[in-house]
């Protein structure tokens, strides 16, 4: 097959919905409230409820706020998956979203963050959709054009954000997952549930 005639947009998607759809959206199937909060490190940043929080900023909008600091301490903070999901679905997606695909504006401090792991997972799986339909409507073409001032490097064609933003997902759901595994392992009493 010719590279011109390769869909490319096609299989930028498949780079991640293959992913996603075999490997790591059933190791999150049944997620816990306590998995989603659980620390196995003292001082890890999450998602607390409002006005709980020692760290030196805590952004968003509803009832449950997310640990940062900035500059970014130095080693970097340990994060919950209730923190890590937290950013994927606002800094990976949901800011993304809006910024290209005309999705609702969004950022760290005006997210509601989920108080719940079902929650979050809801969250994640609506701002998926909307990411892997606003890659598919901007067609081959469109993977082309730069992404403009949204982003930090505004010359770089879309199809190296769509890439960026894919590793994003796969590093950071990746990591969910290792900490689950770590919460199987350590709290076995607690999690009786084999993944």
């Amino acid at each position: 097959m010719d590279a011109d005639e390769l869909d490319w947009n096609r299989t930028l998607r498949e780079q991640w919905e293959v992913h996603w759809k075999h490997q790591l959206r059933a190791r999150l199937e049944g997620l816990t409230d306590d998995e989603y909060f659980w620390s196995p490190v003292p001082d890890a940043w999450t998602v607390r409820p409002r006005g709980s929080s020692t760290a030196p900023i805590q952004a968003g909008a509803g009832d449950f706020t997310i640990d940062f600091a900035f500059p970014q301490p130095v080693p970097a903070a340990f994060t919950t998956i209730a923190w890590r999901l937290g950013h994927v679905i606002v800094g990976v997606l949901a800011a993304r979203n809006a910024a290209h695909f005309g999705a609702p504006a969004a950022s760290y401090e005006t997210w509601e963050y989920a108080g719940s792991a079902a929650t979050a997972l809801d969250q994640l799986e609506t701002q998926l959709d909307i990411w892997l339909a606003g890659v598919r409507g901007v067609g081959d073409a469109g993977l082309r054009v730069p992404v403009g001032a949204k982003e930090p490097f505004p010359e770089v064609p879309m199809a190296d954000l769509v890439l960026h933003i894919h590793r994003e997902l796969i590093h950071h759901l990746s990591e969910v997952c290792l900490l689950r595994d770590l919460y199987l392992h350590t709290k076995p009493a607690t999690n009786g549930a084999t993944r």
